[in-house]
């Protein structure tokens, strides 16, 4: 109620023993739904009917609104403040409006693709009702304004960067990106897609980080295949789901599939003989449609921890590529790291980058980030105009409570 969103007088008091409570109500035929449910829209005017509430809710509060309730009759969402991580106001919108890929508004090409059953000058429309921009002239689309809340996409035009992973950001560049900027020169040589990828490392490591930083640098839609969007108890049910992931995937193509903790879904089929002939279906669904994926512009990102349970046939070259190992971040590539995350902060010139990634080295990125991040919290509570030594000293003293994670032996990325 603070936040204003909703008058005082459309909230309704009620008791239940000593505590007392105000809710809100809705008719049948009004939507009432957790935003994260993804219920794509069923007609234009209830796409329409969510871009203006998305407008006029922002309007009124800044507040996140990827765990908000949709209340379409007032038309508001209303913020649930949980402890969930957080999406931008694009991929929010564009979430809803295809049930659930991971793709922003911003990225209108693709998003006029999946959502096929509306013309692309539909699909402008329900952008700019939202207060986003869409690109001038887009099918007939009226000029567009950036309205308050609104960013323009710039990633496309911005350079592919992993801090402190220079060598994962290299293989990137060279094998995916360099590929599809210039594809008219590759298809001559044969070659029509990058390949499909494994990343393996240790928990912590970045894998996951680096895919979602390549994914937002291509703009592409994004499919994950993981325990919430493909586990099942019915037997053939998985492997049906994943099948179905990888044919959204090709009807939204140029578009990325990342599957998360492979060991889960692709171990050896030798291990699981035990388990049953469902397990190895689902071997086989992947092992099928892989191959299928990159001739269908579908780039295909595998993650494990676990390397050596994988099965020995999804590993060979055409299905996998490249099997790339990550490892913790080198000495160096934690200074890279550091300097990075100091960048943007004003900091004094006592700062000792080169004792702070000593301490660091054999963490992961997501420490190095924590003790930055702590340090800055700390010397904005102290009152202080700049992020000194003392500070990052003692951000570390908070981390080094906890034993750093082993790192990977051999050739790192």
């Amino acid at each position: 109620m603070e936040s204003n969103l909703l008058p005082d007088t459309v909230w309704e008091s009620f008791s239940f023993g000593q505590d007392h409570y105000l809710a809100v109500t809705s008719e049948p035929w009004h939507r009432l739904e957790p935003v994260a449910a993804n219920c794509s829209p069923d007609t234009k005017a209830d796409a329409l009917s969510f871009a203006v509430s998305f407008r006029e809710s922002r309007k009124v509060s800044s507040a996140p609104l990827h765990d908000a309730i949709y209340v379409e009759r007032f038309s508001r969402l209303l913020p649930t403040w949980s402890v969930s991580e957080g999406s931008t106001d694009e991929e929010i919108l564009g979430q809803w409006l295809t049930g659930g890929v991971s793709i922003p508004v911003t990225s209108f090409r693709r998003l006029s693709s999946l959502l096929g059953w509306l013309g692309k000058k539909d699909v402008a429309e329900l952008v700019l009702a939202a207060g986003f921009s869409v690109p001038q002239g887009a099918a007939g689309a009226p000029t567009p304004t950036t309205t308050a809340g609104a960013k323009p996409s710039t990633r496309s035009r911005q350079p592919f960067c992993l801090p402190g992973r220079p060598v994962l950001e290299a293989f990137f560049k060279d094998h995916v990106i360099h590929v599809v900027e210039h594809a008219e020169r590759y298809r001559r040589f044969g070659i029509a897609f990058p390949a499909a990828i494994v990343l393996h490392g240790p928990p912590g490591c970045g894998k996951t980080f680096a895919v979602e930083r390549l994914g937002e640098h291509l703009g592409w839609p994004v499919f994950p295949i993981d325990s919430n969007s493909i586990a099942s108890r019915y037997i053939h049910d998985t492997s049906k789901k994943i099948g179905e992931v990888f044919d959204r995937a090709m009807d939204a193509a140029p578009s990325l599939i990342v599957i998360d903790e492979m060991e889960a879904y692709l171990s050896d089929r030798q291990i699981h003989h035990s388990t049953g002939l469902h397990h190895v279906e689902e071997v086989g669904e992947f092992l099928r449609r892989i191959p299928e994926a990159g001739q269908g512009q579908v780039l295909v990102i595998g993650m494990t921890n676990r390397l050596e349970m994988i099965d020995a046939a999804i590993l060979r070259r055409g299905r996998f590529d490249h099997v790339i190992e990550v490892g913790m971040p080198s000495a160096a590539e934690t200074a890279e790291l550091i300097k990075v995350l100091l960048a943007d902060l004003p900091v004094e010139g006592t700062v000792d980058t080169e004792a702070t990634a000593a301490a660091l080295t054999g963490r992961p990125p997501s420490d190095i980030a924590f003790v930055i991040r702590e340090a800055a919290r700390l010397a904005a509570r102290a009152g202080q105009s700049t992020l000194d030594d003392e500070m990052v000293q003692r951000a570390l003293t908070c981390l080094q409570a906890h034993p750093p994670k082993a790192s990977c032996n051999g050739h790192r990325l």
